[in-house]
Order: C-alpha cells, then sequence, then structure tokens
C-alpha cells in the first residue's frame, strides 16, 4: 500500500508549528503545496519500510516481496540504501513484537481519526502495535539533516491518541501504557522512545483542545521560531520579518554578555530566514515573475567531458599508460561501513575505529549533549595518536 498523501488542515506532522503558531495552518493555507526531491525520497523510503515490516511481521510472501520491491526500484529517487534503512526499521519492529510476552496485533499504515482532539484531524501512524495493556507507536524517519527526538512529540502522541481510539472497539480500557518510538537509521541505529500511562496520555490531549481550536478557526497568534522551518509561507510572513529586522533596535553602550546571550537567542534564525528569502526570489524569477532590484544570472561552471570514456579511450589510444591516468584512493570509512554491512563493519574493523573529540560547537543550554571538556578534547588526542 503506498504511503498517503493526504493531509488535514491541523495534521499531526505540523502539530508542532501550530501548538507554537496557532496563526500557521490558515496563513499557509494561502500558499501553493509543494514538495521537495527529500520529501519524495522519504515516501519512496516509507513504501519500502513497509514492505520490508510486511514481510518480516505479516509475514508478506516472497514472490510478492520481490515484486512490489522490483516496481519501487523503477522509481527515479531509488537508492540502494534504502535496503539498509527499511532492514532496520524492519528489525526495530521485530525487536519490539518480540518483547511483548505473547504476539502482539501489528498495524502498518493505520489511518488514525484525530478529530477527538483537533478539529477535523486525522493522520497515518506508520505502525501500532498493541497487547497485553500495551500499545506501542513507531514512526519511520528518512531525513538525516535534522535529529527528530520522541519525548514530547505532538506528532507521536496524536498518533498514539487516534490508535487508542481506533483500537477501542476490541481492547476497551485495557491498556494502560503507552510507548512511542522514532526510527530515524540514517543518523542512529539507535531509537528514542517515549512511555506515558494512557491517562498522561489523555491529560495532554485535553490540555490542548483549546489550542487546537483555535488554530483551526483562524487566524490565530503568530510567534516566530524555529517551527518555521518548514511553513509554506515563511519567506512572506511579516512576523518573522519582524523579529529578524528587530535585531536592529540594539545600539550606543556595549553589549553585555546577557544580552549577547539573548541576541544569540533571537538571531539564530536570521541566516535561515535569509536564505529562505533567498530561494524564494529566485523561484519567482524563474517563475518570470519580478524582484525588483534583483536579477538571475548563470552561475560559475567547470569543465567537463561531454564523454568521459570517450576521453579516456582516446588518451589510451595515443598510448599514455593507464596507471597515468588514474589515481588509486582508499574508500572512507563511511564508504566502506556502507559496503560491508554495519554489522561486518563491527565484526572486522570496530576495534580499529577511534573517534576523537569534535571541535567546539555553540548550542542552547537546551542541547541535550554533555558541555565541552579540553581535558577529554586532549585525552581523544592522546588515544588517537597512539593508534597511529
Amino acid at each position: 500500500m503506498p504511503t498517503p498523501t493526504e493531509h488535514a488542515l491541523l495534521s499531526a506532522s505540523s502539530a508542532y508549528r501550530w501548538l507554537a503558531c496557532t496563526a500557521a495552518p490558515r496563513f499557509e493555507a494561502q500558499f501553493p503545496e509543494r514538495t521537495s526531491e527529500y520529501a519524495e525520497e522519504g515516501r519512496l523510503a516509507h513504501s519500502v519500510c513497509e514492505l520490508y515490516a510486511r514481510r518480516k511481521l505479516l509475514l508478506l510472501s516472497d514472490r510478492a516481496f520481490d515484486m512490489r520491491l522490483a516496481e519501487l526500484r523503477e522509481d527515479p529517487r531509488w537508492s540502494d540504501e534504502m535496503l539498509q534503512t527499511a532492514e532496520t526499521y524492519a528489525c526495530y519492529l521485530a525487536e519490539k513484537a518480540a518483547s511483548y510476552p505473547t504476539t502482539p496485533y501489528v498495524a502498518l499504515e493505520i489511518r488514525v481519526d484525530l478529530s477527538d482532539y483537533i478539529p477535523e484531524g486525522f493522520g497515518t501512524c506508520d505502525c501500532a502495535m498493541i497487547g497485553d495493556g500495551a500499545l506501542h507507536i513507531t514512526d519511520y524517519k528518512h531525513g538525516k539533516g535534522v535529529p527528530v527526538s520522541a519525548t514530547g512529540n505532538p506528532q507521536m502522541r496524536l498518533y498514539a491518541l487516534g490508535a487508542l481510539k481506533a483500537f477501542a472497539p476490541v481492547y476497551g480500557g485495557v491498556i494502560s501504557g503507552v510507548s512511542m518510538g522514532i526510527c530515524q537509521p540514517r543518523l542512529s541505529e539507535a531509537v528514542e522512545e517515549e512511555r506515558m500511562t494512557v491517562e498522561e496520555l489523555r491529560e495532554w490531549g485535553e490540555s490542548i483542545k483549546p489550542v487546537a481550536r483555535e488554530a483551526y478557526d483562524g487566524p490565530g497568534r503568530f510567534c516566530p521560531g524555529e517551527h518555521c522551518r518548514f511553513c509554506r509561507g515563511k519567506s512572506q510572513c511579516r512576523a518573522r520579518a519582524e523579529q529578524n529586522m528587530a535585531l536592529e533596535d540594539f545600539r550606543g553602550v556595549p553589549l553585555s554578555d546577557t544580552e549577547i546571550g539573548e541576541l544569540l537567542e533571537r538571531g539564530k534564525d536570521l541566516v535561515q530566514w535569509y536564505a529562505d528569502l533567498q530561494t524564494y526570489a529566485s523561484d519567482t524569477l524563474l517563475a518570470g515573475g519580478e524582484i525588483p532590484g534583483w536579477k538571475l544570472v548563470a552561475g560559475r561552471s567547470n569543465r567537463a567531458f561531454a564523454d568521459t570514456d570517450a576521453a579516456y579511450q582516446t588518451l589510451l589510444t595515443a598510448g599514455y599508460d593507464e596507471a597515468l591516468l588514474y589515481d588509486r584512493k582508499p574508500k572512507t570509512l563511511s564508504e566502506l561501513e556502507k559496503m560491508l554491512g554495519k554489522k561486518k563493519f563491527a565484526d572486522l574493523l570496530g576495534k580499529q575505529v577511534v573517534k576523537p573529540q569534535g571541535k567546539p560547537t555553540l548550542v542552547p543550554m537546551s542541547d541535550k549533549r554533555e558541555p565541552y571538556s579540553t581535558a577529554a578534547s586532549d585525552f581523544a588526542n592522546l588515544e588517537t595518536m597512539k593508534s597511529q
């Protein structure tokens, strides 16, 4: 079954945005929906994950599996990496199923009704697993740019509430505990989970009802922030522009360290905001529109052979030795791991891998990583030198 693409006005996947900025749903509804290569790649990866999960958990026949996989491979966005991420996803689900005292009921790509908490709300849960008084929700994320946490994740909580409603006719009040996990294998094979009682989950659901109603009815309140990242109206949002332009208000006396901290918090969206403006302006000009004072020009490009194989064959025919034309270059650690697979790589080379402490990076105090330690950095460098 293909991954559904229909979305509600207040979708579960965008809950992190409309819970923070109740004006977002009605505001971005003015702009056309756009997809991206990343989004389309994600949809394909979800379909591969579903297929692997059906074979591992629902005993899909090899013939049906092979036929569907062959279809998916025809997609121009196909990548062999999707086989590895799908296997990781399916193995995680199998491990969760095995953790139940008895075999749980498993539903894949289940549409859930969220209208008890958000007007006309619905969504599609990647996997819902239920048995022995426990419900487990799993969501697959294909992105590798931004880690998605399961802790306090409104999308996962809404899916769990929807699943509770969907299973109520069969399981009634038997379910007492809920766990939710996000599988993001391109970033980490470890799956973060959040656990709640059913009572805690329903209390949270009740708490967001007035916020959801405000977001649905409109016009709502604008509240720019990191949640603007995937808003369709982010480039033309006046509230976001006002927030970033307000940085000009600081003048006169030197800034204190406290003010520097406040500005870092307020200004972290500034670079992304300007990049969003550039993207919008470029798209408008490419579509034949006009942005006063700006134009598109051809950027720099590098020379290339029209046919590399033919060019090298010309040199070989002319008598040049093949050793002069090619450089021998070892594969990187990541390339070897991808080629061997994580388990084989760990078995053969795991003891030879070192990981020095990274360079100090400035982040908000809310970041979960430990503070940078110069002593730890010196120790890591020493260990790296010993291994060489």
